[in-house]
């Protein structure tokens, strides 16, 4: 039997700094190196630097699209599943990974955690929002470290 692949959710803002995507690029490669693949709500930003740091350290990338247009997906998504939800699709997003790193990121990302935390799975933040029962990190290799700890956990 085959085991079945290992996503972490990564979350975050659409519109990021350059630090802010650096930040999500290195989590993604670190993931990927890692052995997880990456969900994200597939469009840019965080959601499209997070891709293209995994899909360039060799790890699987999905793209969970608010829109019914699958181009609409950044370059970087392997697998993109175009929903026609909207913000609704955030809750897919969160369920498709055992836990997430949240990056930066605004209401759209809060109501993401807020999602991750009602069911049980663990959150990064990572220049973030910090919340009540959400671990933090200083660094992307941290957010990385932590996530790994907590899904195994």
């Amino acid at each position: 039997m085959v085991e079945p692949a290992k996503f972490i959710s990564v979350i975050g803002a659409g519109s990021a700094t350059e630090e802010q995507l650096d930040r999500a690029r290195q989590v993604g490669r670190l993931l990927a190196e890692a052995g997880f693949g990456v969900v994200t709500g597939g469009l840019g930003g965080v959601m499209a630097a997070a891709c293209q740091g995994c899909c360039e350290a060799g790890g699987l990338t999905v793209g969970i699209l608010p829109v019914t247009d699958r181009r609409a997906a950044n370059p970087w998504c392997q697998v993109v599943i175009p929903t026609g939800l909207g913000q609704a699709r955030n809750v897919l997003v969160v369920y498709a990974g055992l836990g997430a790193i949240a990056v930066a990121g605004g209401a759209g990302t809060l109501s993401e955690i807020g999602h991750a935390l009602k069911t049980g799975r663990p959150v990064v933040g990572l220049g973030s929002w910090e919340i009540e029962g959400m671990a933090q990190a200083a660094t992307p290799e941290e957010a990385v470290v932590k996530i790994q700890e907590l899904v195994k956990g």
